[in-house]
């Protein structure tokens, strides 16, 4: 059980309410900021203004899955009030409180280490990112079929990275028929990508490889899907970039030559925020127990 610990929220989408839940149930005092417009009520959850939470007794702070943009905005699907995460706020509160994020990025890395704060990734965990993987395969599945005009069987389809993602999507297309060819640098993962039957390639030849494809599927949150990598595609190549924002494709070439190329980051929370929620929810109750037994002052 949670009971004690006074949890802030902030911002999130669907995912976010599985969350809550599963703390509440627990019986930790949650207090919700960026949900005003949410219908649903939550026992032992309080929907408060940023202005008005009292940091100084919060031990731990829910971030959305992104974290915040470059200025420290958080994004908020419930609410259409800006909410911004700054340094003045994260002073307020404990030593012992801790921020859980998605991912992060240069802002919210320098506040924590401005503040001496604790930041955990949970997409830096290997089994949320594996549990992860299962949405965001079916997500891929259903933008492939929505946007091509042929099957996944007998399509060739090039995979960009094994890693985490990567290796759940190339392993599941093939299964669907697909002929998958995989790209990496690592030599481990071209032997792994050849142990699992598929055609492994070196991402540094990525231009002798994408001139047969019907799908490019990137998963490297670096540009990779550069502009002289899209001129050597078919025309009617179609491009799913799983990596975070702002992905790893030239997307503003892509569509001069007129390539259909999507980003799609998140897609487990756009394709199955429950499942999807109910991972982050599960992960977030072993580590605020760890909270619970650091915080300062707490008896059981």
């Amino acid at each position: 059980m949670l009971t004690g610990l006074n949890i802030a929220v902030i911002g999130g989408d669907a995912r976010q309410l599985e969350v809550i839940r599963k703390l509440t149930e627990l019986e930790a005092k949650l207090f919700l900021v960026g949900f005003d417009q949410l219908d649903h009520g939550f026992t032992g959850a309080t929907k408060v203004k940023i202005e008005d939470v009292q940091f100084e007794e919060i031990d731990a702070i829910i971030l959305p899955i992104p974290g915040t943009d470059k200025e420290g905005i958080i994004d908020t699907v419930f609410s259409n009030i800006e909410i911004k995460f700054s340094e003045d706020l994260l002073k307020r509160t404990p030593d012992h409180c801790v921020i859980y994020s998605g991912i992060t990025n240069n802002y919210l890395n320098s506040l924590v280490e401005n503040t001496n704060r604790k930041l955990i990734q949970l997409f830096k965990r290997d089994d949320v990112a594996i549990y992860n993987s299962i949405p965001t395969v079916e997500g891929t599945i259903m933008m492939v079929i929505q946007h091509t005009d042929i099957t996944i069987h007998g399509s060739n389809i090039a995979v960009l990275g094994l890693g985490r993602v990567g290796m759940s999507v190339a392993r599941t297309f093939a299964a669907l028929g697909a002929n998958v060819k995989v790209g990496a640098r690592d030599t481990a993962h071209l032997a792994r990508i050849s142990e699992m039957g598929l055609t492994p390639f070196q991402l540094n030849d990525i231009e002798d490889h994408v001139s047969d494809i019907d799908v490019c599927i990137n998963t490297i949150p670096h540009l990779v899907v550069t502009s002289s990598v899209i001129a050597n595609m078919p025309a009617h190549t179609l491009i799913v970039d799983l990596a975070s924002k702002p992905g790893g494709t030239d997307f503003r070439y892509a569509e001069k030559r007129g390539i259909k190329a999507l980003l799609a980051p998140g897609l487990p929370g756009i394709v199955a925020p429950k499942t999807a929620g109910q991972i982050v929810a599960n992960v977030l109750t072993q580590l605020l127990e760890e909270v619970k037994k650091n915080r300062k002052g707490f008896s059981s």
